[in-house]
């Protein structure tokens, strides 16, 4: 079994890890109905449609 001989440092450590804390900017796409950004797969919070059928009703 392969054991280090050596511990690895926090630097060495964190630099490994850095990659996957990386946070990404969430997509974004045109609302079929209003054309207001949305988050995709999800309900327009501006007019309540999803796939061109209104699904909440939104007051205002």
């Amino acid at each position: 079994m392969a054991v280090p001989k050596r511990k690895s440092s926090k630097a060495r450590k964190n630099k490994r890890r850095s990659n996957v804390w990386k946070i990404k900017a969430p997509a974004f796409c045109k609302c079929t109905h209003c054309g207001e950004l949305k988050v995709p797969h999800q309900v327009c919070s501006n007019c309540g449609y999803y796939k061109d059928r209104e699904v909440v009703k939104v007051e205002g």
